[in-house]
């Protein structure tokens, strides 16, 4: 087993001097794993846990990846996004499947933009306001993936917030969570 000295950059600069000062060893340690068993650097960075099955990473198939038409994401929501401009502009609706309001959930409007990348593989970020049946709205930030077998995965991050009445209740505003959409249509 290697072990080597624990960069600076891998810690606060104060953690590092405090440590240091106390006369305590940083070490960082490297993978024991059997060196025939070790990923190849091609494998390691090729692959992830991706849609709950260990598989290769989509690396592009030469497809655009078009973000134009309905998607469905893991909780039961819908969204349509009309016709990217060549700017990578869009806008369209956004139907959530899960809401904390008591009226009726309603389509809300999604406006947005996206990276024109030649490799297919686009990043994309969008705003829904939920103004048609909440005071909240949504930012999602996100990344199309095109596999080889031409199915277009979006894997995307959001915000939510939510409107409070005072500012001591700001902290509880803002949630957080993932989202992966899958094309329908």
């Amino acid at each position: 087993m290697s072990r080597r000295l624990l960069s600076a950059l891998a810690l606060p600069v104060g953690a590092a001097v405090a440590a240091a000062a106390a006369g305590c060893q940083l070490l960082c340690q490297e993978a024991e794993i059997p060196r025939e068993n070790k990923a190849t650097e091609n494998e390691a960075t090729n692959s992830r846990w991706w849609l709950g099955l260990w598989q290769k990473r989509p690396t592009g198939s030469g497809k655009l990846c078009d973000l134009t038409g309905w998607w469905e994401n893991d909780l039961g929501s819908k969204m349509h996004v009309l016709k990217v401009d060549s700017e990578g502009n869009f806008s369209g609706e956004y139907h959530t499947a899960v809401s904390s309001t008591d009226k009726p959930i309603q389509p809300s409007p999604l406006v947005g933009s996206q990276h024109l990348d030649k490799d297919g593989q686009c990043t994309f970020g969008f705003t829904v306001n939920w103004k048609k049946f909440s005071d909240s709205t949504a930012v999602f930030v996100g990344q199309c993936f095109s596999g080889d077998n031409g199915n277009e995965v979006l894997q995307t991050s959001w915000l939510l917030r939510e409107k409070v009445d005072s500012l001591p209740s700001d902290w509880k505003a803002t949630r957080t969570g993932h989202n992966t959409f899958i094309r329908t249509g």
